[in-house]
Formats: C-alpha cells, sequence, structure tokens
C-alpha cells in the first residue's frame, strides 16, 4: 500500500509546485517593469488628474535647452495675435543654429513675419532666432521679457525653475526641474495656438521681402503611437532634452526627459520617451483602500432613550469605492489622507448617506472620497437590547398598573349605583 500512494503523494507534491509557478508567473507578468532609461531626470503626467505616473529625479534641477521655448510660445500667445507683424532684430540675427537666418536663408535686420509663422518657426524648427523675434517685440529687450518668462514661473507656483533666455542657451543660471517643466508644458498645451502649431508636421513661412522657408518639425516621434506634440531640445551642457504630449483611447500623458544621450542616430531621447509613455498607459495604480474597507473608526456618545444612561460606540467607517494612487517615490513620500466626519449621530450610521470625507493628497492632486458608516440598524437593536428590554418591561408595568387602576375605579363605580336603588 505504501508503495502505491507514494507516486500519488508525489503527483500532488508537483501538481500544487505547477499552481503555484502558474500564479507567480502570472502575478509577475501583472506587474509591469519600472523603464530604465539613459536620461537622467524624467516625469510622466495623467494630464486629466494631474497624478504623476513615472517618476526619475524630478525635481533635480538641470538645463532645458530649447524645451524652454514652450513657455516663449506661450508668451507669445498671450500677447499676440496670429496675424500680428513681428520685426527681425538685430540680437536675433546674431543667434547661432539653430536658426532660420543661418540654416535656411538669410533674413534681413528690419523684416517682418506674421506671429503665426514665427510661432512655427520657433517651435517646429527650434529656431533660435525665431525666440528672440519673439521676446523683443513682447518685452522692452531680452532682458524684460526674461522677467516675464519669470513672472510667468511665480505664478505657475515653480520652486526650481529660473530663465535668463528666450531660446534656452546655456547659462548657467538657466535651469527647471522635470517636474517644472511639465507643468509649464502643460500649460503651454492648454493654449490652443500652442497646441495647434506643436501639433504640426510641416509648414511654409514666409518673411516681408518674399522669402519663403518649408520647416518640418524636429520631434520625431509626432504622429505616431498617439503623439499629438513635443518640443525637443539640445545642447552640450542639458545633453537631449524632450517634451511630448500622447493621447491614446482618450487618455492623455505628458512627458518630460532631460539629459539624455546624443547618440549616433540622434535616437536615444526618443527610445527614452516612447519607454516611459508606454510603460505609464501600461502601468495601473495600486490600492490604498478597496471598496469596503475600513479606513477609520469613530467613537460616539448616544442615548439609547430619550431619557436615561449614555452610551459609547465605536462606529467602523468605510470607503465605498477604490482608493488609489501611482507607486512612484514622489507619491510614497508625499501621500497624505484626512479623514473628516460630520452628521455622526445614531440616525446618520445605517451606511446609506454619507457622514464625511477622506481627502488624498498628492503633490498638485487633490482628490475627496465619500465615507460611510458600517453599523447596521440590527446592531443598534442588539447593541441596546438590555435598555429596550428594560424600557419595554417599565412600560408594561405602567399599563398593568394604569389598567389595574382604571378597572378599580369602574368596579367602584358600579357598586355606587347598585347602593343608590336599594
Amino acid at each position: 500500500m505504501k508503495k502505491k500512494k507514494l507516486p500519488l503523494l508525489l503527483s500532488l507534491i508537483i501538481a500544487s509546485s505547477l499552481n503555484f509557478n502558474v500564479l507567480a508567473a502570472e502575478n509577475s507578468a501583472s506587474k509591469e517593469v519600472e523603464p530604465q532609461i539613459y536620461g537622467k531626470a524624467a516625469i510622466t503626467v495623467d494630464m486629466k488628474t494631474g497624478e504623476i505616473i513615472y517618476a526619475k529625479d524630478v525635481d533635480k534641477q538641470m538645463y532645458p535647452a530649447s524645451t524652454t521655448k514652450l513657455l516663449t510660445a506661450l508668451l507669445l500667445a498671450e500677447n499676440k495675435n496670429k496675424n500680428d507683424l513681428l520685426k527681425y532684430t538685430q540680437k536675433a540675427k546674431i543667434q547661432p543654429p539653430s536658426a532660420l537666418n543661418t540654416d535656411l536663408h538669410p533674413i534681413n535686420i528690419g523684416e517682418t513675419m506674421t506671429a503665426q509663422d514665427v510661432m512655427d518657426g520657433l517651435l517646429l524648427y527650434s529656431g533660435n532666432d525665431m525666440a528672440y523675434v519673439i521676446a523683443e517685440s513682447i518685452g522692452k529687450d531680452d532682458a524684460d521679457f526674461a522677467n516675464k518668462m519669470n513672472e510667468k514661473v511665480k505664478q505657475l507656483n515653480l520652486k526650481n525653475t529660473h530663465f535668463v533666455t528666450p531660446n534656452g542657451l546655456h547659462d548657467p543660471n538657466h535651469y527647471t526641474t522635470a517636474y517644472d517643466l511639465s507643468i509649464i508644458a502643460d500649460t503651454a498645451f492648454q493654449n490652443p495656438w500652442v497646441r495647434e502649431s506643436v501639433g504640426k508636421q510641416k509648414n511654409t513661412i514666409k518673411t516681408s521681402s518674399g522669402t519663403t522657408f518649408v520647416i518640418e518639425n524636429r520631434n520625431k516621434l509626432l504622429g505616431k503611437n498617439g503623439c499629438i506634440g513635443g518640443k525637443t531640445g539640445y545642447t552640450s551642457d542639458a545633453g537631449k532634452c524632450l517634451v511630448t504630449v500622447y493621447e491614446r483611447d482618450g487618455r492623455k500623458i505628458l512627458g518630460v526627459v532631460l539629459k539624455s544621450v546624443y547618440d549616433a542616430t540622434d535616437t536615444a531621447v526618443f527610445n527614452d520617451m516612447e519607454k516611459i509613455i508606454n510603460w505609464s498607459y501600461a502601468v495601473k495604480p495600486v490600492t490604498l483602500y478597496k471598496a469596503g474597507d475600513i479606513v477609520a473608526t469613530k467613537s460616539i456618545k448616544y442615548k439609547p432613550l430619550i431619557i436615561g444612561p449614555e452610551k459609547t460606540i465605536n462606529v467602523p467607517i468605510c470607503t465605498k469605492e477604490d482608493i488609489v494612487y501611482y507607486d512612484n517615490y514622489v507619491n510614497k513620500n508625499e501621500l497624505s489622507k484626512t479623514v473628516n466626519l460630520s452628521n455622526v449621530n445614531t440616525s446618520s450610521l445605517k451606511g446609506e448617506s454619507s457622514i464625511g470625507n477622506m481627502i488624498v493628497k498628492e503633490r498638485n492632486v487633490t482628490n475627496n472620497y465619500k465615507l460611510y458608516s458600517t453599523v447596521s440598524k440590527s446592531t443598534f437593536v442588539k447593541n441596546n437590547m438590555p435598555y429596550y428590554a428594560a424600557a419595554a418591561a417599565i412600560v408594561l408595568c405602567i399599563v398593568g398598573a394604569g389598567v389595574y387602576v382604571i378597572k378599580k375605579i369602574i368596579s367602584l363605580n358600579r357598586r355606587n349605583k347598585r347602593g343608590k336603588y336599594i
């Protein structure tokens, strides 16, 4: 018998082992592995909720290179109309490549271009000269425009950004962070004119002298796999930089990569971006509380009867929806939750109406979840049964005594009536 049982036992062990391995494989497959990239700092953000999904050194000060031009473009859109004529200036003329003047065709000082063409020259071709055309048309000079840039930075409540030039050419005092740049990019993208321009593959622009240029967008990801806009950047100090916006199935995610490498095929920064964007669309948020989980307990005092002694009951409080967040170091370090309760009394503890809320805060995201009690009516009845029984007994005694008294009165009245007729 022992020999026959051994194969059966081995079969059960092997089957259990296989089942465990399958479950382990499923769990492993369901967890997305965070991508490794060349970029020294990077971030992805859900543009609807503002939640940070992917994070790598998001608060480290870095040089933004030509991604600076997103803020320059925003100020242009806020201060000029598309058909306004902007003058080509001396400072625009002396800008190094990339510049329309040096790379495509000479532009004379004093020539004019529409603000629309200047915007496209700035964002599609990343013209360094176009940035100075904008700066000197909006500010008194480029220094005054830098002040306007920093005023905008302050309005956006960005703590780690300071700009010096309108085009992002290197200056040690010209810096930002992946996080700050994501806020700048998101704000710029909300502007219809900027959004339209960064989404163009190419355009033909012209100057007042009749000179025309065909310019193409330098964002190699544009139009592929949901990329609907972006801005490239490079200096030797900043490395390769890239900002993009993607839309897939109605969901927009913004990505920033700073200080990636400039490889022989100029693809590393674009590969970096694709990795973090694809991962961000695939990864699922982790659960802080599941629907129905107890998130807090509240002790309340009440009187089971209108009069009489006071009782205390511990009320479990739950959420009726999942509370989730994205698992990255920023959210882990900064996530906080606060429970606020109101309307807590015995009539509101049946779980049908909200008795408060839980505020869950991430960096720049605040979510509000309604909270409910899990105390049922039967729980109250059971908890207070001795009081109800005592009250019932008292009532019965009172009623019984009352009935007895009434009967006595009736009996006496009858006797009195009979006495009158004897």
